[in-house]
């Protein structure tokens, strides 16, 4: 019998994606199925981006790049971060990645081992924890509460620093909850943080560009004081609709970058060619239609948070980023796995449970409203017919 090593047993998964495929086969069975489970943008990737990528195939872009990115897109994502976060970024800290995650798995690699704690956002995307447990770290949880917009506070996450920590992930505005922090706790925070210099941080940014009403992104970048000892995750996949195209960035301190680029050389070898000079025409070409896509965001979220507290047993807050809701559902008498096949099975709407963030987003349930305005309305009558039944 073959020996597998013990950490894989340790990996979790996104069970986004096993929504994904249940709605997929009853769709395939002939049953009609609205999908507010998977979370990337509904629309297509903007032409002008597109035609970048193919010009750069024709051109004959067709081999190996550095394994750290081409210059010129590293040059480019520190132009974009000058004129969103007014901060200067060095261009040869900045480490081009297939996607987002490799920057997550990277630095709990680089941060985690048995013995040291690491903490992350509950609910929050799920791959954090399954990587801290790979590791042999102890994950601990940083609760996010319904009672304050499912924001961390800086009292709250410095509160659970010990010796032991060795790297705190934060992710803003989040997934699965759409909370976004004010300004201010991100300055306490990054006060507090001076007493543990011992601590790293890596904060997800992915949905930086995705804020409603008059909330501006609070870029940890802007904080030369921790930069020594900082990871931010941004990306394309989210603003610029590409989330197949698999392309994603990272700026790490300069002591690191070296580590960073030596895992990529042993785990991918570098992103496609073509894919990255398309990241160059969505950071300096034309910007509207991502305004356009915001908009959008902006006007389902404004439908889907009243219908969703008009339905039996559930209330929802309002979230201040991102594009998910994510309703307490504890008065519909059912936990959330429950009702999350219910809603699926029954009434042919796919969403995803709250447990599948963390332990506790048990009684809650992630809603992506990146469909549109009638078929959200649709899923929630059906969902109103289903909860009346």
């Amino acid at each position: 019998m073959l020996q597998l090593v013990e950490n894989l047993q340790r990996l979790g998964t996104e069970t986004a994606f096993e929504v994904l495929a249940r709605a997929a086969e009853l769709e395939r069975q002939g049953k009609s199925i609205i999908n507010l489970g998977i979370g990337q943008p509904d629309f297509k990737t903007p032409p002008h981006i597109v035609e970048a990528a193919v010009r750069a195939l024709r051109d004959g872009h067709h081999g190996y790049t550095p394994a750290q990115g081409i210059l010129p897109l590293r040059e480019a994502v520190a132009k974009d971060l000058a004129r969103r976060h007014a901060v200067e970024v060095d261009p040869d800290a900045v480490v081009i990645m297939p996607g987002g995650k490799p920057t997550m798995f990277f630095s709990i690699l680089m941060f985690g081992r048995p013995g040291v704690e690491i903490m992350y956002p509950d609910p929050g995307f799920p791959i954090y924890r399954s990587m801290i447990q790979y590791t042999g770290a102890r994950p601990v949880p940083i609760a996010l509460k319904e009672e304050n917009e499912f924001a961390f506070t800086a009292d709250q996450v410095l509160s659970q620093i010990t010796p032991a920590t060795s790297l705190i992930v934060l992710n803003s505005p989040n997934n699965p909850c759409g909370g976004a922090v004010p300004a201010q706790e991100i300055q306490r925070l990054v006060a507090g943080l001076e007493q543990h210099p011992h601590v790293a941080l890596l904060s997800d940014e992915i949905y930086s560009q995705m804020l409603y009403g008059k909330r501006k992104h609070e870029s940890l970048l802007r904080y030369r004081e921790i930069r020594d000892r900082l990871i931010v995750l941004d990306g394309w996949s989210k603003t610029y609709a590409m989330t197949g195209w698999r392309l994603g960035f990272a700026v790490w301190p300069k002591p690191l970058v070296e580590h960073a680029v030596r895992l990529a050389v042993n785990c991918h070898s570098c992103v496609n060619a073509p894919t990255q000079h398309a990241g160059i025409a969505a950071l300096e070409g034309p910007q509207e239609e991502v305004h356009e896509m915001m908009a959008a965001f902006d006007e389902r979220r404004r439908v889907i948070v009243p219908l969703l507290n008009q339905l039996p047993g559930f209330r929802c807050v309002d979230p201040g980023g991102a594009f998910y809701a994510f309703p307490n559902i504890t008065g519909t008498g059912m936990d959330a796995r429950e009702l999350q096949n219910k809603m699926l099975e029954t009434a042919g709407v796919a969403t995803v449970a709250g447990t599948s963030f963390g332990i506790h987003g048990e009684g809650y349930i992630r809603f992506s409203y990146a469909n549109s305005v009638a078929n959200i309305r649709e899923a929630i009558n059906r969902l109103a017919a289903l909860l009346r039944d």
